[in-house]
C-alpha cells in the first residue's frame, strides 16, 4: 500500500480491475468497494453491482410469487413457469459477466434503470 497522502486501500489496483472486482461477489464486493474506494469509476461500478444484486433478488422473489399463484390457480402453468427459473438465473449471470467485461475495458456501461441510480449512489 502506498504511503502517499490520500491513498486508499485499493490504490494499488488499476481502476478497471477494481471495477471488475466490484461484480465478483455481488452486493458484498460492491459494498466493500463503494466504502473504501474513492475513484468515481470504481464507485459507479460498485453501486451498479449493488443495484444488480438487489434487482435480481427482487425479480427472483416476484417470479416465485407469480409461479406460486399460478400453480395454485391452474396447476400446470405454475409448474411450467418453474422450468423457466434457471433461464432467469442464467440471464442475470450473463448480465453480470457483460458488466465485468465492460468494467475491465474501462467503459462506464450504464444499465437502463440501475445505472442512473448507481450514478446517484456513487456521487457522479
Amino acid at each position: 500500500m502506498s504511503s502517499e497522502p490520500g491513498a486508499t486501500a485499493t490504490s494499488g489496483l488499476d481502476a478497471n480491475i477494481a471495477g471488475l472486482l466490484c461484480y465478483l461477489f455481488g452486493w458484498v464486493s460492491g459494498l466493500i468497494f463503494l466504502l473504501i474506494d474513492k475513484r468515481p469509476f470504481v464507485r459507479f461500478h460498485a453501486a451498479q453491482s449493488i443495484g444488480i444484486s438487489v434487482g435480481a433478488i427482487a425479480v427472483m422473489i416476484a417470479f416465485w410469487i407469480l409461479t406460486a399463484i399460478l400453480a395454485f390457480i391452474s396447476g400446470g402453468l405454475g409448474i411450467l413457469l418453474t422450468l423457466l427459473f434457471p433461464f432467469l438465473g442464467l440471464g442475470i449471470f450473463a448480465l453480470v459477466i457483460v458488466c465485468m467485461v465492460k468494467a475491465y475495458k474501462n467503459e462506464k456501461f450504464k444499465l437502463p434503470i440501475i445505472g442512473d441510480i448507481a450514478e446517484k449512489m456513487a456521487g457522479n
